[in-house]
């Protein structure tokens, strides 16, 4: 189920969740960056979740899976027009907060 809201210093959601705090380790073809995740959030049927290297104003954007061991899975989102929609679902969420 997705989470459909994203997460910043100044939510106050309610919905107990503690993405803000939360950080993971990305490992990228060079190097291994510490991301804060924004948060998890649907679009077009399919689960994303946001993310920004820790210091940076950058955001990356996932395909996100949850998995039966209570873990997840980031997927690439290889298609253009597929990637444009999440990304302006996560630009209108952010607007909201």
């Amino acid at each position: 189920m997705a989470h459909n809201h994203v997460h910043n210093e100044n939510n106050g959601c309610g919905c107990g969740g503690k993405l803000e705090d939360l950080t993971l380790l990305l490992e990228l073809d060079d190097e291994t960056v510490e991301c804060e995740i924004i948060g998890i959030f649907e679009a077009g049927g399919k689960e994303y979740v946001a993310l920004s290297p820790v210091d940076s104003d950058d955001v990356i954007i996932y395909g996100y899976k949850e998995s039966d061991d209570e873990g997840f899975e980031l997927i690439d989102i290889e298609d253009e027009e597929e990637f444009e929609n999440a990304a302006a679902v996560l630009d209108e969420l952010l607007s909201e907060d």
